[in-house]
């Protein structure tokens, strides 16, 4: 598993709630590639959850729709947006517990929609939320236009 770059750090302006890691009230995601898989390793906090040491449902869904569009940045080397994410909640999720994993993965695409299934597991590795998302992605020059730069994969140190 190799970490993702996130080409957009320090870039003026980029303050995405999802993964700029300087957003002070973001969520400061990290990704990682495991082979056809986008992984994000996630410490829920107090301030992300509903009920009573519950994460949110609308953090989970926020969550997931931004690991599917690291799926669009990475895999596709494109941008995106979503056209559609339909959440299926199983099983709670204990902010106390610890880390939680997301991992996505390109399910099909179809001219310029691209289907990403995405599954989020507590602590203790139980699947907690499935998620079905939909994205439109640009064409090179659309996303070109919308900044977009390649997404590799960080150097490995030796």
């Amino acid at each position: 598993m190799r970490k993702i770059h996130n080409a957009w750090a320090g870039t003026p302006n980029y303050n995405c709630f999802g993964c700029c890691p300087t957003n002070p009230s973001g969520l400061r995601m990290e990704f990682y590639e495991d082979g056809d898989d986008i992984v994000s390793l996630w410490q829920p906090t107090y301030d992300t959850q509903g009920w009573i040491n519950v994460l949110h449902g609308g953090i989970q869904a926020t969550l997931a729709d931004e690991i599917a569009s690291w799926v669009v940045f990475r895999k596709l080397q494109t941008s995106g947006v979503t056209v559609r994410l339909d959440v299926r909640y199983r099983k709670s999720i204990n902010i106390n517990d610890g880390r939680i994993t997301l991992r996505a993965k390109l399910s099909g695409v179809r001219r310029n929609l691209a289907d990403i299934e995405v599954k989020i597991f507590d602590a203790n590795g139980v699947l907690c939320t499935e998620v079905s998302a939909v994205y439109f992605t640009s064409n090179e020059q659309q996303a070109k236009e919308m900044g977009f730069v390649p997404f590799e994969l960080e150097e490995v140190e030796s």
